[in-house]
């Protein structure tokens, strides 16, 4: 075990004590009639405290996200926008449900939300998910507006997320380079002026032992800080395998006046984990291994990650109806450690070979823009015009043995471990790559009448791109680009519960690299279209949303025919389909998420005309979720929950070739909670209840299962 574990044990014999605590002195200092108007009383303090400060970057002072169906959300604007009026399918995961899920990361909620796919997750190492069909690992997560996942990173970790907001279709009218399924803004924990502390422990099946600490209040009347801090042993599923990780978040804001904030956010992450490619596929069945079987070399150690993030928002309101906001976001990691990988194999001996990587980045944005509100006659307009400069600069560093001259084979039904590594390693990737990037966007969402509304922008970038290899000159390239993407959409509304919505919009997002002749690669570009329907109850607990989209993207590289080593962007893309999201509260009791999706999303032009028609890996056609919970009260007063979450993922094409699929599964998972005390809630769920045998995604021949039946414990303190 990590050196983690002390803290972590001491963390969980604390918080277990505190909690016994809380327990006895609750239970025998009131009745149940104080009991009920206490919980009730703490339940909307606690609403209170997290509604009491402005959120900046994405958020403002009118944007209050409470509950399972939020009315507004920053993301999709970057203005204080209904979510009802915008003319783009929005879904946004609270505060609220991540508690009552105990999700841990941002890949405990994808499962829940229409449309979103697992994909190769570099030994879950980073985030990669498909949104209608296309991955976002390289530029499709946003941390409060600013670029978040460009380079390598560390998995996103709960702890320190306000909400995710799922902004599906392109959206590089306000941000930019994109994939044109999607993009995810993650909104992190503001300073509050009220103080607020919690502490949370975890222990589960399969290793995993956590603690997460919050606590945020004033320092003067016009300063605030906030920070959490994260100490995880984390679970993996062999117990050949360990990794550990630790978050620390220190945030402050700053009233400099009544109509000026400085908020200031940093985050340092450092995650030990094995670069675990999962077990392969063998004849084309994906389970014939024992899920817990390690195909890498167990001694090799862990990758280490390392993440650091600044960022620094100031926002001023001129007047009631003009306010202003400037940014800056400098971001840098690194990624380096030792693997086994496979290179070949036969039915039952796979031979490997070592792997050593040293991958680092550094990414630095700056954002300016004024958003104001006017009128032209009887028409509303909403303006917000904005500027941005990002600088990236990002390296590969890889070499690997050669199996041919240094055999490193294992057995994979009777493996042995702890053979002599090979002698040497060759270079394989020595490259950098800078990327520099001005653009500049307009955006007015005009209020034609009360039951109208039109969203316009566009959004032009200039970017210039540098690739060097040292190991091959040719593959060098540079240049500069420059890129248009529009987006119109009309909303109508019918009534105080309906909004229909049509949109179109474009999208682009560089190539790396060059072509054999050394030039750079064209840009892939993007075009789609998305009808939809917006639906909430007349008192705004439940609300759905229902669309049909269809996207094509070109340029997508693809092999040179005419070199079978290099690439030419000649490929194209089409993913269409059907979402539906339902998400709130049904009444007092019962509130649930369910979400269905149909993606179509398969390969239209290749320079291969074999793969004509082939699914893109990993993107089942079909695919559902529910979560159910139950609340209610137990005769002494004290609150409880509990609910059950079903997922079901349809059969995936298994690599770019369709040679071999992933097959369809269902897991089932049951949870439940008790509130002891309007402070402490002990938790206990099982994840896979019925141990289903399944796998999340693959990679070349590599696939990847998911865990069996676990139990995860959990106390939420307050104090």
């Amino acid at each position: 075990m990590s050196f983690t574990s002390p803290l972590i044990r001491s963390a969980i014999t604390l918080a277990f004590s505190s909690g016994l605590a809380f327990t006895q002195t609750y239970l025998y200092a009131a009745d149940a009639d104080s009991q009920v108007k206490n919980a009730n009383t703490v339940k909307e303090q606690d609403k209170h405290d997290q509604a009491s400060l402005p959120e900046l970057a994405v958020t403002s002072s009118k944007t209050k996200v409470v509950g399972y169906n939020p009315l507004e959300s920053r993301g999709a604007t970057r203005t204080d926008t209904p979510l009802r009026e915008v003319p783009q399918s929005v879904r946004v995961v609270s505060r609220e449900w991540l508690d009552d899920t105990r999700a841990l990361r941002l890949a405990d909620t994808v499962d829940y939300v229409s449309g979103i796919s697992r994909l190769n997750d570099f030994g879950a190492t980073w985030d990669n998910f498909a949104i209608r069909g296309f991955s976002n690992t390289d530029q499709g997560i946003l941390i409060n507006g600013f670029r978040g996942s460009r380079g390598y990173n560390v998995t996103r970790d709960a702890a320190t997320v306000e909400r995710f907001e799922f902004l599906k279709g392109p959206a590089a009218a306000v941000y930019g380079a994109s994939e044109p399924g999607g993009i995810i803004n993650v909104v992190t924990k503001k300073p509050q002026f009220t103080q607020h502390n919690s502490l949370d422990v975890n222990i589960g099946s399969y290793g995993l032992r956590r603690a997460a600490l919050d606590t945020t209040g004033p320092i003067t009347d016009n300063l605030a800080y906030r920070l959490n801090v994260v100490a995880e042993d984390s679970a993996m599923r062999s117990s050949l395998l360990e990794g550990d990780r630790q978050v620390f978040t220190p945030a402050l804001t700053w009233i400099l006046s009544d109509k000026t904030v400085l908020n200031y956010e940093a985050e340092f992450a450092r995650v030990s984990t094995p670069l675990d490619r999962g077990l392969i596929q063998i004849n084309g069945r994906a389970g014939a291994l024992s899920r817990s079987r390690v195909l890498g070399e167990p001694n090799d150690g862990n990758v280490e990650l390392t993440s650091q993030t600044h960022q620094l928002t100031l926002e001023h309101e001129f007047s009631d109806a003009w306010r202003g906001r400037a940014g800056l976001s400098f971001k840098k990691g690194s990624y380096e450690g030792d693997n086994t990988e496979l290179a070949t194999f036969n039915p039952s001996v796979v031979n490997r070979r070592q792997m050593w990587r040293s991958l680092p980045m550094r990414d630095t944005s700056f954002q300016a823009e004024l958003e104001g509100k006017l009128k032209t006659g009887a028409i509303d307009h909403t303006l917000l015009v904005g500027v941005e400069a990002s600088r990236l600069w990002m390296a590969q560093e890889i070499t690997r043995s050669n199996p041919s001259i240094s055999p490193y084979a294992l057995d994979i039904y009777n493996p042995v471990y702890g053979q002599a590594k090979p002698a040497s390693q060759d270079w394989w990737f020595d490259t950098n790559e800078h990327q520099k990037n001005n653009a500049v966007y307009l955006q007015d969402q005009i209020g034609l009448s009360s039951q109208w509304k039109l969203l316009v922008g566009v959004r032009a970038d200039n970017y210039h791109q540098e690739y060097e290899d040292s190991l091959a000159q040719a593959n060098t390239s540079r240049q500069r680009q420059t890129a248009t993407s529009p987006r119109v959409g009309l909303t109508y509304l019918p009534s105080d519960w309906a909004s229909l919505y049509i949109s179109f919009s474009e999208g682009f997002r560089p190539n790396s690299g060059g072509s054999a002749t050394g030039k750079a690669f064209d840009p892939q570009s993007s075009r789609a279209t998305e009808f939809g329907l917006k639906l909430q109850t007349v008192d705004q607990r439940l609300g759905a949303n229902f669309a049909i989209f269809d996207i094509t993207k070109r340029n997508v590289l693809v092999t040179d025919p005419a070199n079978a080593n290099r690439s030419i962007a000649a490929g194209e893309a089409e993913s269409r389909g059907f979402e539906a999201d339902v998400f709130g509260k049904l009444n007092e009791h019962w509130r649930l998420t369910a979400n269905f999706a149909y993606t179509d999303a398969e390969v239209s032009k290749d320079s291969n005309v074999s793969l004509v028609g082939a699914r893109l890996a990993n993107v089942p056609k079909t695919s559902a979720g529910l979560l159910a919970i139950r609340e209610g009260f137990l005769p002494n007063g004290s609150r409880y929950g509990v609910g059950t979450g079903i997922v079901y993922v349809g059969n995936r094409a298994g690599n770019a070739t369709n040679t071999y699929d992933l097959p369809s599964y269902t897991t089932v998972k049951l949870l439940s909670y008790w509130d002891a005390t309007p402070k402490a809630r002990f938790s206990l769920d099982v994840s896979n209840l019925f141990d289903r045998e399944y796998y999340t995604s693959s990679w070349n021949n590599y696939v990847m299962p998911g865990l069996g039946r676990s139990v995860l414990a959990s106390l939420h303190l307050q104090f």
